[in-house]
């Protein structure tokens, strides 16, 4: 495997894309192209977890794929800190919208311009996220074809299409979050005041803000099949976010797959030991999730095997 670190500015070290590439061999492919998955961290548009970057990128490269980590801008600008929530936040503008979602999109152009050297099928190159990494995927799979991102760019939009989206325990809807938060717990409403500070600028914005950044009410045709999953039990992103996105691919015949496991709090990455820091992030129903991505993923991925 060739692994890699790509920093996307030249003057700054957070904002990076490492590469899984799988090495060729006649025993394998033998000089064929693979398909290849794009994967953005969650962590609040604080951080990137390393719980959800490396070990999906390795599961993703079990199944035969190419991965790459695109770890996005966010305020805490890589350190791995978290910010104290018990005082307001400061806005930086180097990590608020659209600044993460079009790293996607430069995260697209390398991988293309390096598709030969990687032998990548450019094709077939999917975005999966976690959580805030979830609503950054899915805001570029409803966005990728406008002026926030190809238009930005001045390329070609067909340089940006993604092939397909895998989603986990996203937000995807910031009108219902800002009327759910209002029921939550002091310390949650803290964190999303804090979190729509760091993406938005400010703690409250006007529901035309946030419906814009809201990909549940920004799906149209040119949205990517997606692959959602969640589980039943998460009190920071509720699931309801999951089941809002399924309604607005299927009010647009968007080809998707929804899985709502019972059982599991936010955050579980892999809900494997391979990405836990505890048993409490260990839940083997929901762990599924990975296989059922990939068995969906095949449909649309499947590896350009002989006969």
């Amino acid at each position: 495997m060739q692994s890699n670190v790509i920093y996307l500015y030249d003057d700054r070290k957070d904002v990076t894309l490492t590469t899984y590439i799988l090495q060729d061999s006649p025993e394998l492919l033998n000089g064929k192209d693979r398909p290849a998955v794009i994967i953005c961290p969650g962590g609040g548009y604080f951080n990137c977890s390393d719980r959800e970057a490396e070990p999906i990128a390795l599961k993703f490269a079990s199944m035969g794929y190419h991965a790459f980590v695109l770890r996005y801008s966010t305020y805490c600008e890589g350190t791995g800190a978290f910010p104290d929530l018990s005082k307001p936040l400061t806005a930086k503008a180097h990590c608020q919208n659209p600044v993460p979602v079009r790293e996607i999109g430069q995260a697209m152009l390398i991988v293309r311009e390096h598709a030969r050297e990687w032998m990548v099928d450019v094709d077939r190159i999917a975005i999966c996220g976690f959580s805030a990494g979830a609503h950054n995927a899915a805001m570029y799979a409803a966005n990728w074809h406008t002026d926030m991102i190809s238009g930005h760019f001045g390329k070609e939009k067909e340089l940006f299409r993604p092939a397909a989206a895998i989603l986990g325990y996203m937000l995807s809807d910031y009108i219902y979050m800002k009327e759910a938060v209002k029921g939550a717990s002091p310390m949650d409403q803290a964190f999303f005041a804090a979190s729509n500070t760091a993406f938005l600028g400010e703690a409250e914005s006007s529901d035309e803000v946030l419906a814009a950044v809201s990909p549940a009410r920004n799906v149209t045709e040119h949205m990517p099949p997606v692959f959602l999953w969640a589980t039943a039990e998460d009190e920071l992103v509720p699931v309801q976010h999951s089941i809002r996105m399924a309604h607005a691919l299927a009010d647009k015949k968007i080809p998707f797959e929804l899985h709502i496991f019972e059982k599991g709090p936010h955050g579980l990455a892999l809900s494997d030991q391979s990405s836990a820091e505890s048993l409490s992030q260990v839940y083997p129903d929901a762990a599924k999730w990975a296989d059922l991505a990939g068995e969906w993923l095949k449909q649309r991925f499947a590896l350009p095997l002989p006969d």
